[in-house]
């Protein structure tokens, strides 16, 4: 397990969260409706208001939803995008590392190709 607070501890989480489709369509709602409380996500998502509470904890744990006070002492919660770019990072850094042999990969199948035909 990576250490906590790297990036890649952080993209752990992130993709540990997004692994799950329901949170994605939660996710997918408060980047399309704004800052929402449980009880407005249960009303657009097909699922119980207790259940989406249960979601929102796991995607506060990886950072990717925090909370805010809204009226009546409502809890609102709100999308935060910044694991979402150290994940992404992540990902493009391990993209880099593949790109140079798999490029020589080809080179060589391709060189391989043309030695063998006549």
């Amino acid at each position: 397990m990576p250490p906590e607070g790297t990036d890649e501890s952080v993209a752990e989480a992130v993709f540990a969260a997004l692994a799950d489709p329901t949170r994605r369509v939660i996710l997918a709602d408060l980047a399309a409706h704004g800052p929402s409380t449980a009880t407005d996500l249960a009303g657009r998502v097909p699922i119980s208001r207790q259940a989406v509470t249960k979601h929102l904890d796991r995607l506060a744990e990886a950072g990717l939803v925090t909370t805010e006070p809204g009226e009546r002492r409502r809890i609102r919660h709100r999308l935060r995008s910044a694991p979402m770019r150290t994940a992404q990072r992540y990902l493009a850094a391990l993209a880099r590392d593949w790109d140079g042999p798999l490029a020589a990969l080809s080179d060589h199948l391709d060189q391989q190709t043309q030695e063998t035909q006549p």
